[in-house]
């Protein structure tokens, strides 16, 4: 029974039930999982005071974690403080909600529990870092607090190298560095990244952008045609991690990585995913001080010869 009227639904749940949070009681309210006085309830709804509530399901903050779900892959590195995985292109990093399974972190909890509750972001369990799903490559997981935060603190000031490959259209003579001020598209339902000064927007939707600077390094090591198409495979070296960041940069100075569909290359039939994979990281060892490289083996896409 509801004793106070002039609240929202969602709001009068957190009250009941100060263990859920905003978002989960959002949730239960649009998957139908509360009604009222009998009635099936509506987003934004205002009670009035007396009426009845009925809660088939409504998740509570510990319950905003990964499952274990899944074989672990075997680990490229492994001590006690960290881990390494090679991910293949197609498979998320972590879930986006704690009933979704099938990404990388699902399957590394199962095998290694301790991850489940390393970090401040409950879904990445662990992870140090994200790589888009199409996206192969290095994922590091740390397996202690202390290794989680002191390695964070090198991505955050940008003293992890990341070495990337990618596979784009076109030959490529020499090797550049690229620099953007990049943003989210605003005009679009799903994410995709825009250059924050060069673009078609408004001057009221420019002034509303969060611009991110990204810096892109990168130069050829290889070419190869497919039929008359001609490619050229890029060692790529970032410093800063904006999402999408090599996938833009490269979009936007007309080397569009192969397949990768959402920035304007061609479409490759019969082929999931795009050709950029994580190769390799270093770094300062988060406990031990020494210098550390992990490297990942070259895709199947990458191999030219």
């Amino acid at each position: 029974m509801v004793n106070e009227g002039g609240i929202r639904l969602d709001a009068a749940l957190l009250r009941a039930f100060p263990s859920t949070t905003r978002a989960f009681a959002r949730q239960a309210i649009e998957g139908g999982n509360v009604r009222v006085n009998g009635r099936a309830a509506v987003k934004g709804l205002k009670l009035r005071g007396g009426e009845t509530l009925h809660i088939r399901e409504l998740l509570e903050a510990a319950d905003n974690r990964v499952l274990p779900a899944g074989n672990c892959p075997n680990p490229i590195f492994e001590d006690d403080a960290l881990l390494a995985f090679d991910k293949p292109s197609g498979q998320p990093v972590q879930p986006l909600s704690c009933r979704e399974t099938g990404t990388l972190m699902n399957a590394v909890v199962s095998h290694y529990p301790e991850c489940r509750e390393i970090g401040d972001s409950p879904l990445m369990a662990g992870a140090l870092h994200r790589i888009d799903a199409d996206t192969s490559g290095l994922v590091i997981v740390a397996r202690n607090a202390e290794a989680f935060y002191r390695l964070r603190a090198q991505f955050s000031n940008q003293t992890v190298k990341k070495t990337y490959l990618a596979l784009v259209e076109g030959s490529v003579a020499a090797g550049g560095t690229l620099e953007n001020d990049l943003a989210h598209d605003p005009t679009l339902p799903f994410c995709r990244m825009i250059d924050a000064s060069q673009n078609r927007l408004t001057e009221a939707q420019r002034s509303r952008l969060k611009t991110l600077h990204a810096v892109t390094a990168f130069k050829p090591i290889g070419r190869t045609t497919a039929g008359n198409e001609e490619r050229t495979l890029l060692e790529v070296t970032i410093f800063t991690g904006v999402t999408h960041q090599i996938r833009a940069q490269l979009a936007m100075a007309r080397m569009h990585i192969i397949n990768d569909r959402l920035y304007g290359a061609f479409a490759i039939e019969n082929q999931q995913g795009h050709c950029l994979h994580a190769l390799a990281a270093r770094f300062t060892h988060p406990i031990s001080g020494e210098p550390v490289e992990i490297r990942t083996p070259f895709p199947a896409w990458a191999n030219l010869a």
